[in-house]
């Protein structure tokens, strides 16, 4: 509401002038038939004023109605905008913690439902000034007529009450199971290969669609709960107006009230019972908590908040840890980890499955922030640089990169800086050994991706060529070459030696050939750095060394 403020009370004031505008009709309408019927010379008068009071109701909820339009979009896109923000501005594993489908459906349909509620409290609020100005209008034209209005109003207040409770309850629970079913389709969409090529698809239908017996009882027992309340408003709304009807005739009868005052009564007993309508308002402002309550937990994501630092020139790339803890569901993953990296150089990160490499390499290009400890970038704290120093000086590659952008060379020029150039963006695909594969496709690096069928291989490729193109003084290659073959992944380090820009590299190792090529080996066991040197010495004095790369050493062995 705050971040519409304007709008609102536009929508606010347009509402509420329309709803004086009704209050006002009935008098008007009944003083003018009277006069009519008297032929009082001031009739026609009064038939235009009555002409006036109409036309304005019918603009003001014409104008009530685009205002509306125009806060739902802009709240809607508001709460968007501001849960995508603190998603992008989280660490991975923050982001991670909802699922693809779950996270698409708070950005999308409940962002949509909470963006309602301020236009819809507005409407809510206008609509209970009929109700109240017509019951105050009964009161002063017959205290008889009103108090036949007046005893049913307990129940309406009876089932209003029982509706806001009932239909809060099963909305909840209704929004609850369609996340989860959203998520179970986004994560089998995703393993679509997978589920294929194990048979699987009708196992997976079920899982997904597990919960739709119970969304369907949800369901229906929302509209159970509004459909009864509407009824049972609706049924009482006729009875209360004919009760108005009987009084105000005998009334009538009586001389109390003139003909003109029962039209008057009657139209105001017709504005006084719609405080039934109130329903509707009352069931878009219950919904769109609901859903509030689901998108605005995307904004508790804690975001990974950048200093105002920059990084000495020339520097090295020198990456020191120092006493660096990381945990993770409770349990400690990375253990006071203390280590210095020299700029320059090839350091291999190896170590047995769960070891805590990939969560090194996060922490070491800060995708992650360490829960204890410093991380330092040529004496600088990575907590301190700013967001342009950091992701301009220090470059990830992964081993299941994502694609963005239209066309290949869109592909690997994504970056937060400024547009490489197709030169530079050819010289990294040649670097990582994409090259090839890239002009024989159609467009070559003009190809969509869309067009552009890559096996796991090149796609890695594409996703180590982004990393080249945008290479700074730290570049962290977490399992970025475990997709391609012994002879390509060979040309990419000759690559990365000679002809990437120099700097610090920290290769997450699995292979042989890997920590053998490297300048520094880091042994990572069980969230601790076992030791640290050369592939030779420790390959010659630490026989559990060995171990890790047991059944890489005999294939290169068979090789």
């Amino acid at each position: 509401t705050r971040h519409s403020a304007g709008r609102t009370a536009a929508v606010l004031g347009c509402t509420v002038a329309a709803a004086a505008a009704a209050l006002a009709e009935p008098a008007v309408l009944g003083h003018t038939l009277d006069l009519l019927l008297r032929r009082a010379p001031s009739g026609p008068a009064w038939t235009l004023l009555c002409a006036g009071v109409i036309a304005a109701e019918v603009a003001l909820d014409g104008a009530a109605a685009r205002l509306t339009g125009e806060v739902d979009g802009r709240s809607t896109a508001w709460l968007r905008r501001l849960g995508l923000a603190r998603l992008l501005r989280t660490a991975p594993h923050h982001a991670a913690r909802y699922a693809p489908g779950e996270t698409a459906a708070r950005l999308t349909a409940h962002a949509a439902e909470a963006g309602k509620v301020p236009a819809a409290v507005a409407h809510g609020v206008a609509a209970l000034l009929p109700p109240l100005g017509g019951v105050a209008a009964l009161l002063l034209i017959d205290l008889w007529t009103a108090l036949a209005f007046l005893a049913g109003v307990p129940l309406l207040v009876l089932l209003l009450r029982a509706f806001a409770r009932d239909s809060f309850t099963s909305v909840a629970r209704y929004q609850q199971v369609q996340l989860a079913t959203a998520g179970r389709l986004v994560e089998a969409l995703a393993g679509a290969r997978t589920i294929a090529a194990a048979g699987t698809a009708d196992r997976e239908r079920a899982r997904i669609l597990a919960q739709l017996p119970e969304l369907g009882i949800e369901g229906r027992r929302m509209w159970r709960v509004y459909g009864g309340t509407t009824a049972r408003s609706t049924a009482l709304m006729p009875m209360l107006l004919y009760a108005v009807l009987a009084v105000g005739g005998i009334r009538l009868s009586a001389g109390a009230v003139g003909v003109g005052e029962l039209l008057a009564a009657v139209r105001y007993a017709g504005l006084a019972a719609g405080v039934g309508a109130v329903t509707g308002g009352l069931a878009a402002v219950v919904r769109g908590r609901a859903a509030a309550r689901r998108t605005a937990a995307l904004f508790t994501l804690p975001v990974l908040e950048h200093g105002r630092a920059e990084l000495p020139e020339g520097g090295p790339g020198t990456l020191e840890l120092r006493r660096v803890r990381v945990v993770r569901g409770g349990s400690t993953v990375l253990h006071d980890v203390s280590l210095v990296i020299p700029g320059g150089i090839t350091a291999a990160v190896v170590g047995r499955s769960g070891a805590g490499k990939t969560l090194l390499a996060a922490v070491a290009g800060r995708l992650t922030d360490p829960d204890a400890g410093q991380v330092l970038l040529d004496g600088v704290p990575l907590r301190e640089l700013t967001a342009e120093a950091l992701r301009r000086e220090v470059g990830h590659a992964f081993d299941r990169p994502v694609l963005f952008g239209d066309t290949v060379g869109d592909a690997i020029g994504f970056g937060a800086g400024p547009d490489p150039g197709p030169g530079a963006v050819r010289a990294a695909g040649r670097a990582a050994v994409a090259d090839l594969f890239v002009r024989r496709l159609p467009h070559r690096y003009g190809t969509r991706l869309a067009d552009a069928p890559m096996s796991g291989g090149e796609v890695q490729r594409l996703g180590l060529a982004r990393a080249f193109c945008h290479a700074g003084r730290l570049l962290v290659l977490d399992d970025a070459t475990s997709s391609l073959d012994t002879v390509t992944a060979r040309e990419v380090e000759r690559a990365l030696a000679h002809e990437i820009r120099p700097g610090t590299r920290i290769v997450i190792a699995h292979r042989l050939s890997s920590a053998a090529r490297a300048d520094l080996v880091v042994w990572l066991e069980d969230g601790r750095v076992r030791a640290t040197g050369t592939h030779d010495v420790l390959w010659q004095h630490e026989p559990a060394y060995r171990t890790v790369f047991a059944a890489d050493a005999e294939t290169e062995v068979a090789r």
